[in-house]
């Protein structure tokens, strides 16, 4: 499917590597103009200019911490200076912190729940007045499978990720009638810096293909999947044929989740 994005703008957060540098290039190649957000400056300039290299897009990067609510605000601003008034976020930013319940600490819930779900709040909100204004905007927050059906010990992480479908459902409801479209895309194994971090960390001395293998039978699919495919569904629900679409929790796994 073709997708134009044209004379639309884009954030997205967590944007230089991984899931949310897919979804970045993956909307810049539709025309859209796409701005993203990181910590880490120089990974972000990495990204800046991959993103430059391999799209027609106009690409602007900024770092930042979106739990910093006034670095988020002047990250916002100099972005919308650079590249006009945001037609389309998505909340990419996030971790995968899983503890045992019993070694579970408060600092550590409320600093998962501040980045996965205060910050999208936070921004989304900084972000409404242009969107409702116009009466057109897409916000995609990007959530987990384990949010819908969590595991043992796959906590604080899971917490937030069922946090972020129901804010997704009350987003959607509240602001339908001003034409701004709230989703959430519920990611499987795929493959991710977190990924490639965890396979550093466990088994760096194992081929990465073969260390992801195991975790692959577990999919319906076989293979885990690709950072591409995940931001192809982005792209198309931020786009003009994803219209009639709000409210939706769509889970982009290989057929893995048990919850639809």
């Amino acid at each position: 499917m073709q997708i134009d994005l044209g004379g639309r703008t884009a954030l997205v957060t967590g944007g230089s590597e991984g899931l949310g540098l897919a979804i970045a290039n993956r909307l810049a190649r539709s025309g859209a103009r796409v701005g993203i957000l990181a910590r880490r400056p120089d990974v972000l300039a990495n990204a800046v200019e991959r993103l430059s290299q391999e799209t027609p897009g106009t690409i602007f990067g900024h770092a930042c911490d979106v739990t910093d609510e006034h670095a988020l605000r002047s990250a916002v601003g100099a972005t919308v200076d650079t590249l006009g008034p945001i037609d389309i976020l998505v909340n990419n930013a996030g971790s995968s912190s899983r503890s045992a319940f019993k070694k579970l600490t408060r600092d550590t819930l409320l600093d998962d729940y501040n980045l996965k779900v205060v910050a999208a709040v936070g921004l989304s909100q900084l972000l409404l007045p242009h969107m409702r204004d116009q009466r057109w905007g897409r916000i995609i927050n990007i959530v987990s499978i384990n949010g819908k059906a969590p595991k043992a010990e796959s906590a604080p992480t899971t917490l937030s990720r069922a946090a972020g479908i129901t804010l997704t459902k009350v987003m959607s409801q509240e602001l339908a009638p001003c034409n701004v479209l709230v989703n959430a895309l519920c990611i499987g194994t795929i493959k991710s810096g977190q990924w490639e971090r965890r396979h550093r960390q466990n088994a760096p001395d194992v081929p990465y293909e073969d260390y992801l293998a195991p975790f692959a039978k577990a999919v319906p699919l076989g293979r885990l999947g690709e950072a591409e495919e995940l931001a192809n569904v982005a792209c198309f629900l931020a786009s003009d044929a994803a219209s009639y679409i709000t409210g939706a929790a769509i889970n982009v796994d290989g057929g893995l989740s048990p919850v639809p």
